[in-house]
Parts: structure tokens; sequence; C-alpha cells
């Protein structure tokens, strides 16, 4: 059997842990078993092979391993709760103003105040939510 074969056997090979474990760098080695695979369907030589397998895969532990360990560290960004309502629009129930007023905020009636204490919202009238402050909601 060539040389190639053995490295793309060794390829998915490596491949397998990584579906088992979700540990990114079985991937990284997978990539370099194929790049050997790749070199050896050249006609390049077993040390040839070899170097390129150890090559591809230490370049992407060094180089790729980082950034995918950060972006799984990030995680997506989800805002619950009162931080889910900071620039919803409301409904404004009864009039707001700079002393209080309420507001229908995702089917709920909130406690508002106007951000602007000069500025007054009329029943009706559609408001953005620009900060929670306990239970009250400033609204602009």
């Amino acid at each position: 059997m060539d040389s190639w074969i053995w490295w793309l056997l060794a390829a998915v090979g490596l491949g397998i842990p990584l579906v088992i474990t979700a540990m990114p760098e079985f991937a990284m080695f997978s990539v370099g078993a194929g790049a050997a695979a790749a070199t050896a369907a050249l006609g390049a030589g077993v040390v040839a092979q070899f170097l390129v397998f150890v090559g591809v895969s230490v370049a992407l532990l060094v180089f790729v391993r980082p950034i995918a360990y950060r972006q799984l560290q990030k995680g997506p960004q989800i805002r619950t709760g009162v931080e889910a309502l900071v620039g919803a629009s409301a409904l404004v129930q009864e009039k707001v103003d700079g002393e209080g007023g309420r507001i229908k905020l995702n089917g709920e009636i909130w406690s508002a105040r106007a951000l602007d204490p000069g500025r007054v919202y009329e029943p009706g009238q559609q408001v953005d939510v620009v900060e929670i402050q306990g239970a009250t909601a400033l609204v602009v």
C-alpha cells in the first residue's frame, strides 16, 4: 500500500478522537497528517512526509490553538434579565415625565421615568429604554 494511504488513514484516525472528545488539537494533527498524505502523493520521501506532518501540526498548535481557545472562552454574548431590556421599545401607558409614569415593556407594565426631566411622553407613544434603575425604566 502506498504511504499516502497510510497518512490518510492516520488523518481519519486522528479525527475520531476529535469527534469523541471535542479537543481541537486532534483536528490539528489530522490536518498535519493530511498534509503529509499530499506530500507523499507528490512523491516525497518518508523523511519529508514526517517533517511536513510535524511542521504543519506544530504550526497549527502554535498559531491556531490560542485563537480557537480564546473564541471558546468568549462564548456567545447573551443578554439576560434587565440587561436584555436595555434598548427595547416600549409603549407609554400613563404619561411619562421626569417624575414617573407607566410603560408596557415586553408585555409587562413597568414604572418609567424620562431620561431628560423636561420631556413628557403621552400614552400611545413609542419610547426606547435606555437604562433600568431598580424597577424603573429610564426612557427616551
